[in-house]
């Protein structure tokens, strides 16, 4: 059994079905993305594992437990990181901490060692005696990351922990996640920002109109997506050509456009990009093809697939 389950997913709100019968799992020790447009079901997936709403249909368990029928005990093993929360401004950092500790009922030492924890795990030492107002946006998501483990959950559920934060506050909070994941924490956690989700996650599911597109690791995901790839058809999955010419060529865009593997050509002096889609075989009779026309090139390289590559493959953009 793995640590997180949703099994059969179904969210109805009157005569709309905003979840549609969606199932994946991931186990302890992974940091698990949640992928999909606005509107897809995403939130109330997560509002739902983290026993916030309940189910129309199907189930969730976190170590084995209903987060319908166990939900008090799944509470304590969670903590959920909304995109918006309440920071109780006229708080100082130490004093916030410790009102969620004793919100789980720790007491006496026990408390004042989990809020010393805390503050040593997120860096927030030299902000402890700080107004949560004058905390800047990265710092205010490490207070609430530190608010979400104060009772040593064995889940971390995260919507969009990264949405405003500058790039350097993104890099350390990563960071974070990585050191939870290798204590044996499970994090579920969603993001538009799809490089950044390919770099730190272990799996992904992908969601579109309530409907899961894809779940399981990314190579896996791309495996099967690509099992075709030799075939050129418009289910292959693209990928980049980059183009160097040793010479100007006037006629470069009129025969890139010709070519029926490329798409969105972008020409730019001696250099040109191209989708492209294909196998092996097929970049090199493309490659023969551009030559025999007179295309001066001397470099073609493919850039690999990514997340957002694969995003874009497996979803149509359609909102419900």
């Amino acid at each position: 059994m793995s640590m997180v389950e949703v099994k059969g997913l179904v969210r109805r709100f009157g005569s709309f079905t905003a979840v549609k019968d969606i199932s994946f799992s991931f186990d302890a020790g992974q940091i698990y993305g949640f992928i999909g447009p606005n509107g897809a079901g995403k939130s109330t997936t997560m509002r739902i594992l983290a026993t916030l709403d309940i189910p129309s249909q199907g189930d969730c368990t976190i170590a084995g437990l209903s987060t319908v029928d166990d939900a008090d005990r799944v509470r304590s093993l969670i903590g959920y990181m909304p995109d918006s929360y309440g920071a109780y401004p006229n708080m100082t950092v130490e004093e916030y901490l410790d009102f969620f500790a004793r919100a789980y009922r720790l007491r006496g030492p026990a408390r004042t060692r989990a809020v010393a924890d805390v503050v040593e795990f997120c860096q927030l030492g030299q902000l402890r005696d700080k107004l949560i107002t004058t905390l800047s946006k990265g710092m205010k998501q490490r207070l609430c990351l530190g608010r979400c483990l104060i009772h040593d959950p064995k889940l971390l559920i995260l919507d969009e922990p990264s949405a405003g934060l500058d790039p350097r506050a993104r890099i350390e909070f990563r960071e974070l996640l990585r050191l939870l994941a290798e204590q044996g924490k499970a994090i579920f956690i969603s993001s538009h920002i799809l490089a950044e989700l390919e770099e730190l996650c272990h799996g992904v599911a992908i969601i579109e109109q309530g409907r899961l597109v894809a779940s399981g690791p990314i190579g896996e995901i791309k495996a099967r997506a690509m099992a075709n790839r030799d075939a050129v058809t418009s289910g292959v999955l693209p990928s980049t050509l980059e183009l160097r010419l040793a010479e100007p060529f006037a006629r470069l865009a009129e025969v890139l456009a010709e070519q029926p593997e490329l798409s969105e050509v972008q020409v730019e002096g001696l250099a040109a990009s191209a989708r492209f889609r294909g196998g092996n075989a097929a970049q090199a009779a493309l490659v023969r093809r551009l030559v025999q026309a007179g295309v001066p090139l001397y470099h073609v390289a493919g850039r690999s697939e990514n997340l957002e590559d694969l995003f874009m493959h497996l979803t149509e953009g359609k909102v419900q």
